[in-house]
């Protein structure tokens, strides 16, 4: 099997996520992702659910919500990968996230996720992925509240 170009991948990722702030991109999105997938997040159930409407509903309340943050774009710092076998890998992008507070302060966030994918001939599908404590980060960083809301 040719080569995975994942820096590829994830900067379409990444330019679809950023498009996501001005219009619905969430077709763009799904895209990358396997029919089913898998998520885990930090004290969170492990979920899973269909690549669907559903899910680009889930996609559009959450551009929603990262706009009400200050979410201006996101970039690809790097990617590390990991070969599972000849159809899959663990690939770990690192991202950075550029905000800017209501009180008009800027804020720049670094982080990570794993993604699990698997290889296809139209390109790699996400079918799982594990992420950190993103509301935590944001109240680290003073953009959302105590209950989570948009500070």
């Amino acid at each position: 099997m040719a080569a995975t170009d994942y820096e590829a991948f994830f900067q379409d990722y990444v330019q679809a996520f950023n498009q996501s702030l001005v219009e619905d991109a969430s077709d763009f999105i799904r895209a990358s992702y396997a029919e089913y997938f898998v998520s885990a997040g930090v004290g969170e159930a492990v979920q899973g659910g269909a690549n669907d409407e559903k899910y680009a509903d889930i996609l559009r309340k959450g551009a929603e919500f990262y706009r009400a943050l200050g979410f201006r774009k996101m970039s690809l710092l790097e990617i590390e990968v990991t070969p599972i076998d000849e159809g899959h890998d663990m690939a770990r992008p690192f991202f950075r996230a550029d905000y800017v507070r209501r009180d008009g302060t800027p804020v720049s966030i670094d982080f990570d996720l794993v993604y699990m994918l698997q290889k296809r001939a139209d390109g790699p599908k996400i079918f799982a992925f594990v992420a950190g404590d993103e509301i935590a980060l944001y109240r680290k960083y003073g953009l959302v509240d105590e209950s989570g809301k948009p500070a």
